[in-house]
């Protein structure tokens, strides 16, 4: 599989968290589909409700 390089802007407190979040996407996009990536993006924008469930499942 191709690498593609993309320069985008992480919002964040510290340049620690920004590194750290950075690093958590890399490895969704490395596991995840593109559609299911989509999907994802999309609940987390529209429903609150699934995204609480999914913090709460995680411990966050």
């Amino acid at each position: 599989m191709k690498e593609h390089n993309y320069n985008i802007r992480i919002p964040a407190v510290l340049e620690k968290e920004a590194d750290e979040k950075i690093a958590a996407l890399a490895i969704l996009a490395s596991q995840l589909t593109a559609k299911e990536l989509t999907k994802l993006a999309h609940i987390v924008k529209t429903d609150p409700v699934k995204t609480a469930l999914a913090k709460k499942y995680l411990g966050v």
